[in-house]
């Protein structure tokens, strides 16, 4: 199951992406927003998605904002997520790949709604376990290591 959140900035592709997601047969955990609303704010819920993946309520998170920067500042605040804002195809697939990321991020005013699809496609469409380089596994050994020191 994939978590998805957005503000009011990436609602429609928000949205969109779950249309998409459903057809292709994957369950989807929408954390909000649930209507359009001008005054939200994304902490919320790239916080309500981050959590669903720490806790593996879920696999995999997607977060939309207008840049994608902010949701996912608020989601690598949550221990156990590692995610990238992207905005395009490869740095998704090495985000997961090489970095391990759990969550993607990206900007419904940076990218286009075919974009965000090739996007999310790339992202999971590749897994951690297909790395090819044990320098991988340890820097994420490093990224857990520095998350664990900041947390107690």
């Amino acid at each position: 199951m994939i978590a998805i959140g957005s503000d009011h900035a990436g609602f429609e592709m928000k949205e969109e992406i779950i249309k998409y997601l459903n057809k292709k047969g994957i369950e989807v955990c929408d954390c909000g927003s649930y209507e359009y609303k001008s005054d939200d704010d994304y902490p919320d819920f790239a916080h309500a998605v981050a959590k669903k993946v720490a806790s593996r309520e879920c696999d995999s998170g997607i977060l939309i904002c207008g840049t994608g920067i902010g949701v996912s500042i608020v989601a690598n605040k949550v221990r156990g997520v590692r995610a990238g804002a992207c905005s395009e195809p490869i740095s998704a697939k090495l985000a997961r790949e090489h970095n391990g990321a759990n969550v993607i991020a990206f900007g419904s005013r940076i990218v286009g709604m075919e974009m965000a699809k090739a996007i999310v496609d790339s992202f999971l469409g590749t897994s951690f376990e297909k790395m090819h380089r044990l320098r991988d596994e340890e820097r994420v050994r490093k990224i857990e290591k520095i998350e664990n020191e900041r947390n107690t």
